[in-house]
């Protein structure tokens, strides 16, 4: 998906909502434990539910790899379901990978082609030869942790290093990296106060920001601070959203609470 394509959604919809699929088996409704796959049951009703509240859904694969072999496959299945009946839907593989050259392409691989991610989230600790293997995929996204919102992330995402903030830093150095232009960022929805900093660097990239919702962070001042002329945001929200229920009226209630999300998104863009 190109980023105009994302950014058209985003107008259609009224919405820059991402659904974070991040599904633990001992918090969905028990009635889904009797299935076949439950985690792709859980998806699915999720995915109908919501998806024309959204413009992209963003599994933790953590939450896949926990379950071994099983996992794996639920999520294959549920980025399958997402490519062929909703493929207008920007899909993001949370995968927050980071390794050399040959072992990045490899990664690059197994998310963009293999599974067919429009995107995938990676960690730039170890420089441009970690990341440029992402980057070389046209109309894929690397989406590059920046600013998180952890309270470890001050162990050295905010450390001065040379009269500046190393994040700062690694945002202007990615930059020069080759096919850049395929870059997002990470941004936590606690930094919401960093945005305006952050936005002097990258002026036109999208940010994923999570954090809205469970976590506290708040869409106003977000929006106040990180939105540019094309939205350049996608919202992230998992379990405020698909937990929001755990009964057998669960996706209901999850498309209500994103119903609530995308009215205040709608609000916003159009003041």
């Amino acid at each position: 998906m190109t980023t105009q394509q994302l950014i058209q959604q985003i107008k259609k919809k009224n919405s820059f909502l991402c659904v974070g699929l991040d599904v633990d088996l001992d918090k969905i409704p028990q009635h889904l434990l009797k299935e076949e796959d439950p985690i792709f049951a859980f998806n699915k009703a999720i995915i109908d539910a919501t998806h024309h509240l959204c413009v992209a859904y963003k599994p933790n694969t953590a939450f896949y790899e926990a379950y071994g072999l099983k996992g794996w496959k639920a999520l294959s299945k549920t980025i399958l379901y997402l490519n062929e009946k909703y493929p207008e839907i920007f899909t993001i593989a949370d995968a927050k990978r980071g390794d050399i050259g040959n072992t990045s392409t490899m990664y690059a691989k197994a998310f963009f082609e293999d599974l067919a991610f429009d995107s995938v989230t990676i960690a730039p600790y170890m420089g441009k030869d970690s990341v440029e293997p992402f980057l070389a995929f046209k109309d894929k996204h690397t989406i590059m942790l920046a600013l998180t919102s952890n309270e470890g992330a001050f162990d050295f995402q905010t450390k001065n290093l040379e009269g500046k903030e190393l994040y700062k830093q690694v945002l202007e150095t990615s930059k020069s990296w080759k096919n850049s232009e395929n870059l997002m960022y990470v941004v936590g929805a606690t930094k919401a106060e960093y945005l305006a900093e952050i936005r002097t660097i990258i002026p036109d990239s999208f940010l994923l920001v999570p954090g809205v919702g469970a976590q506290g962070g708040n869409l106003q001042e977000v929006c106040k601070y990180g939105m540019n002329d094309s939205v350049g945001l996608l919202i992230n929200s998992s379990r405020g959203i698909i937990y929001a229920a755990q009964n057998e009226y669960f996706a209901e209630a999850a498309a209500q609470k994103a119903k609530e999300l995308q009215e205040q998104m709608a609000i916003i863009l159009n003041p």
